[in-house]
């Protein structure tokens, strides 16, 4: 007599796989569009602008240090940057967090140039 109320619980419990999958893909779709393709839309933008340094651009490292670069060779993985007259330190080019031009405006990644032609 135990047994039968046991069987008869399990057996009313059967919903489609695809039903309890169902919030999970949700949810991973959700974090996709809002956090993981922003992000490496903005990692994208960030290593093209960090490849396009040239000489006399204006830059800021992740560490604060506000500087001119000097010596950016092409294929190279680090910059010269001066940030006093006579003081040139070499910054690994992913440690620069913003590129300005020789003027101190922020240049803009060159994908949304791309984009408009």
């Amino acid at each position: 007599m135990l047994i039968s109320p046991a069987y008869a619980q399990a057996a009313a419990g059967g919903g489609g796989a695809l039903a309890q999958l169902l919030p999970f893909l949700l949810i991973f779709v959700v974090f996709y569009f809002l956090l993981i393709r922003p992000q490496q839309k903005r990692a994208k933008e960030h290593r093209q602008l960090v490849d396009n340094m040239k000489k006399g651009d204006m830059v800021i490292t992740a560490g604060g240090l506000k500087g001119k670069v000097t010596k950016a060779a092409e294929g190279s993985e680090t910059v010269d940057v001066e940030i006093a007259s006579g003081v040139v330190v070499e910054v690994i080019r992913a440690m620069v967090s913003e590129v300005r031009d020789k003027d101190g405006n922020p240049i803009k990644p060159a994908a949304k140039a791309d984009k408009k032609k």
